[in-house]
């Protein structure tokens, strides 16, 4: 079963994980860029006017991405990592579900989060891309170990 391990990180967390997860499960990796990268202040979830709350509240919002996955019909299974903003997935994993054909995929999500689970983002990624084969998913830290980080796929 061939593996790509595709993760958005807007902070540099999200990122350690994936890559501790790809060289895990001996999968590819690839990282779903912003066309604009995201800065500190854009990341600023007390600040309403923020370019991350703007972007949360508006539920057709699908930041640019700077590539696509070339080869993903390559791909058997996918695992997709992101942080929770406001309990939810961000607005450019919508981007990224939508411009790659992910049916016929095994998908796994973990996400990072310093408080949030991923339940009611599971619920929510389901009910918006119903067609998708969403297996499972996890809070996952960089301290997890590789058979932690395994095992919650098997």
């Amino acid at each position: 079963m061939k593996k790509l391990v595709a993760y958005f990180s807007a902070t540099g967390t999200t990122k350690k994980v994936a890559d501790k997860i790809a060289k895990v499960m001996g999968a590819d990796i690839f990282e779903i860029e912003p066309k604009f990268k995201y800065s500190k202040s854009d990341l600023d979830w007390t600040d309403e006017n923020s370019r991350s709350s703007r972007e949360m509240k508006d539920k057709s919002s699908r930041p640019e991405i700077t590539k696509k996955v070339e080869n993903i019909s390559d791909y058997d299974a996918v695992i997709l990592g992101f942080p929770v903003w406001w309990y939810t997935a961000p607005t450019i994993i919508n981007t990224f579900l939508e411009e790659n054909d992910l049916t016929n995929k095994q998908m796994y999500v973990f996400v990072t989060s310093g408080s949030s689970g991923v339940e009611s983002t599971l619920a929510n990624l389901r009910q918006a891309y119903p067609k998708l084969n969403i297996k499972k998913g996890s809070r996952l830290t960089i301290n997890d170990s590789d058979g932690e980080l395994v095992n919650w796929i098997k």
